[in-house]
């Protein structure tokens, strides 16, 4: 019996799409395919874009270690922040982060993403491999996901990785040709960040 209600829980969390796990750790690839499926659902309404930004930035917050990706993406140059400086930082890339992210994802009508594996790395890390089901208009992608483990509890996205390129990566050179180019202002990267969220 208890095994039952056990198995019944599960299948609650996992038809609700729940990233509270009330104490039970949830797995990377579930974590994953529950998250693609939530924006896919709302992705796939009669809801204007606005909208649709306004849900997929929820998700976002919810499922992304925003924080860390920021830092990341920061390189070696967040060692010569002062506080204000690293909280002013963290407030201008999660704006940044959110509204690219959202408005970029806004384009898909119905995207259909598969986990297909999983590989732990760590304690920490666990990469989830899936696949964009193609379709008339778009080409199979492969996707794996950089899931941030650490609390079993709370699983975070910390990078994605399309076909082969790293989205975080990525992030950090863009991040760093700005500072290079600019002598390291990093006033310079946050007056680009400001740009970028107000228009």
């Amino acid at each position: 019996e208890k095994k039952m209600n056990f198995k019944k829980i599960l299948i609650i969390i996992f038809l609700f799409n729940s990233l509270s796990t009330n104490g039970f750790s949830l797995e990377a690839d579930v974590f994953v395919q529950s998250t693609v499926n939530r924006a896919s659902q709302i992705l796939s309404t009669n809801l204007s874009k606005e909208e649709k930004i306004i849900q997929l930035k929820s998700i976002a917050k919810e499922t992304v270690d925003i924080k860390g990706v920021g830092f990341y993406s920061l390189g070696s140059a967040r060692k010569y922040l002062d506080d204000n400086q690293k909280a002013k930082y963290s407030k201008l890339f999660e704006d940044y982060f959110l509204k690219s992210f959202s408005s970029r994802l806004a384009e898909y009508t119905n995207p259909e993403i598969e986990v297909i594996n999983k590989e732990v790395l760590n304690k920490n890390y666990t990469i989830v491999n899936s696949l964009l089901i193609a379709t008339s208009d778009r080409p199979e992608v492969k996707i794996d996901w950089r899931i941030y483990t650490k609390n079993p509890d709370n699983p975070l996205i910390r990078d994605l990785i399309i076909e082969g390129l790293s989205l975080a990566r990525t992030q950090k050179e863009e991040f760093s040709s700005i500072l290079n180019s600019n002598d390291g202002d990093i006033n310079v990267l946050f007056r680009t960040l400001e740009d970028f969220s107000k228009n």
